[in-house]
């Protein structure tokens, strides 16, 4: 029991309201950890909203992209930044569309970014393949495995074997 001059502990409701956090503070704890685009904040909180208003999830999407915190420009452009080197000018705006970025902010995007260059794809490529390689393929199988991962990362099987085939050529060079 308390004392006396010693403040007494506020009661707290026992609802599951009282405990619950808010759909806005649920999306300024996601945006918080990292760039999010409009789509994908709306399906990680519409799980959260009331689903007897509907139109709330949308207010509050609304009132954060005016703020500036949402904001799918900024995402596309740190998700390039982020993938830029290792995977594919393909690769980044197929994820980048998946995410719900319309075409325009994904093609600024990727115009902004001078490594994401469509000259600069094979430059990437191969710096990504001596990266993870480091030598030639020593026979089909070593190398048909070296053109799966360069195609995993989005990168077409003429630029993958472009790539295996200059690498080859400078080791040989080197030898």
């Amino acid at each position: 029991m308390a004392g006396a001059g010693q403040p007494q502990p506020a009661l707290r409701a026992n609802s599951k309201e009282a405990t619950q956090p808010t759909l806005r503070s649920r999306a300024l704890r996601l945006l918080s950890r990292r760039e999010l685009s409009r789509q994908e904040l709306a399906g990680k909180l519409r799980a959260h909203a009331d689903p007897e208003n509907p139109g709330e999830l949308d207010v509050l999407l609304d009132d954060l992209a005016e703020r500036g915190w949402l904001c799918d420009a900024r995402y596309a452009e740190a998700l390039v930044r982020k993938r830029t080197g290792n995977f594919a000018r393909r690769s980044i705006a197929q994820e980048l569309k998946r995410a719900g970025v319309d075409e325009e902010t994904t093609a600024a995007a990727l115009a902004q970014n001078p490594e994401s260059d469509p000259d600069e794809e094979f430059a990437a490529a191969l710096a990504l393949w001596r990266r993870k390689f480091r030598r030639a393929p020593a026979d089909q199988k070593e190398k048909a495995r070296q053109v799966r991962f360069l195609q995993s990362r989005g990168y077409s099987i003429g630029l993958a074997l472009r790539v295996i085939k200059q690498g080859a050529g400078e080791d040989a060079v080197e030898e």
